[in-house]
């Protein structure tokens, strides 16, 4: 641990208590509770500064997608450096773990920016670097700006921090990599987010007014993103839909086309990553994929671009209604990555608690636990969420199938891949599956499955 007397900006209250976040060591505020392991909501904020702890699973994927990125060559060609910015950074934990977390061999192709407004949050981040650098430091080549004059970018060991308004940050150069995590809705910087990329580029945004993109606050819905909801077992999914489809038109307006790479509704927030890339052409073509998802009394739902008068009352959108994920890039996102990635070792677990770490073997169990949890049910849900699919909600079964109760998901999911179908569990709070078959099928199967057990 490098001594924080050595560094000029050590903030006050420092250096509060220690947590352990993947393999990153990280500064809580003292007045900040020491976190559960698998929240599920928002946490109370304690102020600037404030780091949630249930945004941990997020942040255990960017490290996942990003390592992607590099090992698989999707964005840049092989060997080429991308440029990464964490918009709003806040503490720097995103971008510290991407530095400490990314193995070491691709390290030296990331160019990481991590830019906050607040002067507080700010100064916790570069002091958290200082004092825990990570472990190989990487030296950049000066590199020229977007307007082809030399950056002042300072790196130090692998971080370069700014203090700037997100929007002029993002505005301020071009990146291949941006990460939007602001408190509610992300509605006011997507336009500067969308600029800064390169001609193709990584999207993440995060948006935790849930409320308005589940419809439960429908003026804020209406105000904010220009869409109607309906509460009930596919509001979440919705939201999801609904922000992906907010992006995408943005983007379009400025001739950018966007891919799907993962997109969830995560406790209490929503979270999507998209691949965006520059085409007219492309853009163009954005109406194919928009549309609004109409409830029905043969089927739960079908998508459709433009809901008849008579369908509104039970309609939601507009929002997007292609492909959600793709196939590839979220099938490699598996327990056994996250762990590799991101759990610590022992070695590296006894290190931390020289220095001051209060960490017992529960509690590395626990962490574990928190990243098998963080991408739980993705891979095998992949391929269908790349393609068509019929979303369902367990417990709302018995009743379309007019049963006495719902089939454990294990054995209705068995029933329908031995009756030819793909399906597997989708990644929400709420029992959902996906799947191929058609909705008469499913009864059919939920049926049998219910005969079998009297």
């Amino acid at each position: 641990m490098a001594d924080p007397n050595t560094h000029e900006d050590v903030p006050l209250g420092w250096p509060g208590q220690l947590w352990l976040e993947g393999r990153t060591l990280v500064h809580l505020q003292q007045e900040q509770e020491r976190p559960s392991h698998m929240p599920r909501g928002p946490a109370k904020r304690t102020g600037v500064g404030f780091l949630n702890p249930a945004m941990a699973p997020a942040r255990t994927r960017s490290v996942l997608l990003l390592a992607d990125a590099l090992e698989h060559g999707w964005l840049v060609k092989p060997g080429r450096p991308i440029r990464a910015l964490d918009a709003l950074c806040a503490t720097g934990v995103r971008i510290r773990r991407w530095r400490n977390e990314i193995p070491s061999d691709l390290q030296h192709r990331l160019r990481i920016t991590g830019n906050d407004l607040d002067e507080f949050a700010l100064s916790w981040a570069k002091t958290s670097h200082h004092c825990h650098p990570p472990k190989r430091d990487v030296v950049h080549e000066p590199e020229d700006d977007r307007h082809g004059q030399p950056s002042d970018a300072v790196f130090t060991n692998g971080l370069h921090f700014q203090r700037l308004d997100a929007r002029m940050a993002m505005v301020d150069a071009a990146y291949q990599w941006v990460d939007l995590d602001p408190f509610g809705s992300p509605i006011q910087f997507l336009d500067a987010a969308l600029q800064s990329l390169s001609r193709t580029g990584v999207l993440e945004v995060t948006a935790t007014d849930t409320a308005a993109l589940t419809g439960s606050s429908p003026s804020s819905q209406a105000r904010r993103y220009q869409a109607k909801g309906l509460v009930d077992e596919y509001a979440h999914d919705d939201a999801v839909r609904l922000l992906l489809g907010t992006v995408a038109t943005t983007a379009a307006r400025l001739d950018k086309v966007v891919t799907p790479l993962l997109a969830l509704f995560d406790g209490h927030h929503v979270r999507i990553s998209l691949l965006v890339k520059t085409s007219k052409s492309e853009a163009t073509k954005i109406r194919d994929s928009i549309g609004w998802r109409v409830r029905c009394e043969d089927v739960p739902y079908r998508f459709v671009h433009h809901p008849a008068p008579d369908q509104l009352k039970a309609a939601s959108g507009p929002m997007w209604i292609g492909p959600m994920w793709h196939h590839g890039i979220a099938s490699r996102m598996t327990e056994e990555r996250a762990l590799d990635l991101c759990h610590p070792t022992e070695d590296e677990i006894q290190s931390h608690r020289t220095q001051g770490l209060q960490w017992s073997d529960e509690d590395t169990n626990h962490s574990a636990r928190e990243l098998r949890r963080s991408v739980r049910y993705i891979a095998d849900a992949a391929e269908l969420m790349s393609r068509e699919h019929l979303l369902l909600n367990l417990d709302t079964l018995p009743r379309l199938a007019k049963v006495g109760g719902a089939p454990k998901m294990e054995k209705l999911l068995s029933a329908l891949v031995e009756a030819g179908y793909a399906a597997a569990r989708y990644p929400d709070l709420e029992p959902m599956l996906v799947t191929d078959a058609p909705f008469e099928s499913v009864i059919e199967v939920v049926r049998m499955c219910h005969a079998s057990t009297d």
